[in-house]
């Protein structure tokens, strides 16, 4: 009898489960027997190691081969078990030492001619791999870059099955396969991305990339909606924007990421997990830098907002949006369900789906950004022109974002129409967005050096409580917003959301704690009722 066994990762949501292999070799007729919880792809990989194993030039058992993915109790899914499956049967048959693929975590699909494909989701596999113990890890050659990014970690990457089994056995390692002519697709990378998953995902590219980013300098006008910005990059405060067709509203909110700063390597490290497993990692860029900007269409359903789909629930764009900007255009033309939806992953900074095939938590930590017209046909309280819709219509419109999602928003912006004087006016009048930047940078290090010993960098993570008790205001300089809560203008929600923002327009003026004058900004900001405070000069 012979048996040998090697370890994989199963992926649940973007979180990785240590799955050993093994194989076990019995008289008998030739039999392939694979069990442990498979899904139809992972069936299939019967005949792709068969195939791969014969084609590599190694001998097929022709004995009763019995494969087991342990603990059955899980569900496994996808291509991604090949390579472990073919090297557990070559251990079996003694083709391979079953000592030295022991301790081996290997991730990979086998075509039938024996070639290593690479699959989606290799970065949080090799995070699940280091967190269980295991230092080698063997990944198709295209990912190696990939499963590099985790640290203390030996990566091998092989192009084809008869290589790694020439490097296991110390035999000469084959000539590699020929590389696809330069300035053609690799073929070979089609695994790494799901069909039509980056489409309207809009994710920022990385601080090295070669593409153009929007530039606020861009923006004719609009100085309070751009202040508005810059506070809400500033402390990571959800911004609500409402205002005319045409006004700026989606150009503002794709300059929002450029204000924000480059992730930290924890951050970049989750971002490419999230988009790694979702199949939409910019080719040739291995590591997400800059935070992410996601702007689902309006008709998005709540699998394609909040995850899901068949089997195990995967990510979705409140996820692919982790520690970076989500854009809600067209807010209210958004399904009631779909939109309440987000309250929780906005209070609790992940998401929890659950479906038949399993519950799975999935990181969900961003900036949210709304976007609405007035009324149906955007011209409610449109200077110049008149509104074509019954007061009825204008509140079931606006009626449409619900309070206690709403309530979550810190800042609410209203957005004007351009005038002829600001369109035609010098081009680049307007802050750039590195000028907006160091300053959100420097609040923010101010902001970091505030919460030093603390799980929190930015105001609004800070729990009310804490914020109450630990950091305090000017004395007296909540006395407005309490006495907005008393008159029910201000929930208690609302009063600990107009502190934090208090604190970041604090941060961004250089002052110690927040005063009255950053109070009553917080106020004009959150309820939309002006309290003196002229457009433009929000936070400074």
């Amino acid at each position: 009898m012979g048996f040998a066994r090697t370890c994989s990762v199963a992926l649940l949501g973007v979180e990785g489960v240590v799955v050993e292999v093994q194989a076990d070799l019995e008289p008998g007729v030739a039999n392939f027997t694979l069990v442990g919880l498979p899904d139809k792809s992972l069936v299939e990989s019967r005949d792709r190691v068969r195939a791969a194993v014969v084609n590599s030039g190694a001998e097929w058992p022709q004995k009763k081969l019995t494969v087991g993915l342990s603990p059955a109790s899980v569900p496994k899914g996808g291509s991604g078990f090949d390579l472990a499956v073919a090297c557990a049967v070559l251990g079996a048959a003694e083709r391979l030492d079953p000592r030295l693929i022991a301790d081996l975590m290997m991730i990979g699909e086998l075509g039938l001619d024996g070639r290593v494909r690479p699959v989606r989701g290799v970065l949080p596999a090799v995070l699940a791999a280091a967190e269980a113990g295991y230092r080698q890890v063997v990944v198709p050659e295209q990912t190696a870059a990939e499963a590099s990014l985790v640290p203390d970690v030996s990566v091998l990457g092989v192009r084809t099955l008869r290589q790694l089994i020439a490097v296991l056995t110390d035999e000469p390692v084959p000539a590699e396969e020929e590389q696809p002519e330069e300035g053609r697709p690799d073929p070979m990378l089609a695994g790494l991305s799901l069909a039509g998953a980056g489409m309207g995902a809009g994710v920022a590219a990385g601080s090295g990339a070669a593409e153009r980013r929007p530039d606020l300098a861009e923006v004719a006008g609009q100085q309070a909606a751009r202040k508005a910005l810059e506070v809400a990059a500033a402390g990571s405060h959800h911004l609500f924007l409402a205002g005319p067709p045409g006004a700026g509203k989606t150009m503002l909110a794709e300059r929002l990421p450029g204000l924000l700063p480059p992730l930290t390597r924890r951050e970049a490290l989750e971002v490419t997990a999230v988009h790694s497993v979702a199949g939409i990692l910019p080719p040739g860029q291995p590591l997400v830098a800059a935070p992410p900007y996601c702007a689902p269409h309006h008709s998005a359903t709540m699998a394609a907002l909040v995850g899901g789909g068949n089997g195990l629930p995967r990510p979705g764009a409140v996820s692919l949006a982790h520690r970076g900007v989500l854009f809600l255009d067209e807010a209210p033309e958004f399904s009631a369900q779909v939109l309440d939806a987000l309250r929780q992953p906005l209070e609790s900074g992940h998401v929890v789906v659950a479906r038949s095939a399993g519950m799975v938590r999935m990181p969900a930590r961003f900036l949210l950004l709304l976007a609405a017209n007035p009324c149906p046909c955007g011209r409610h309280s449109y200077v110049g022109d008149g509104c074509d819709c019954s007061p009825t219509t204008v509140r079931r419109y606006q009626a449409r974002l619900s309070g206690p999602l709403l309530d979550r928003v810190d800042l609410r912006v209203r957005v004007e129409a351009v005038s002829r004087a600001e369109l035609t006016g010098a081009p680049g009048a307007g802050e750039s967005t590195a000028t907006a930047a160091a300053r959100v940078r420097e609040a923010r290090e101010r902001a970091a050096a505030r919460f030093t010993e603390t799980p929190w960098r930015t105001n609004s993570e800070v729990p009310g409580h804490e914020l109450r008790t630990r950091w305090y205001p000017r004395p007296g300089a909540l006395r407005e917003a309490e006495r907005d809560m008393e008159r029910g203008l201000l929930t208690a929600r609302g009063l600990d959301r107009v502190l934090r923002v208090a604190w970041t327009l604090a941060d961004l003026a250089g002052h110690d704690r927040p005063e009255t004058e950053d109070v009553a900004q917080a106020l004009q900001l959150r309820t939309g009722v002006s309290r003196g405070i002229p457009a433009g000069a929000v936070g400074f």
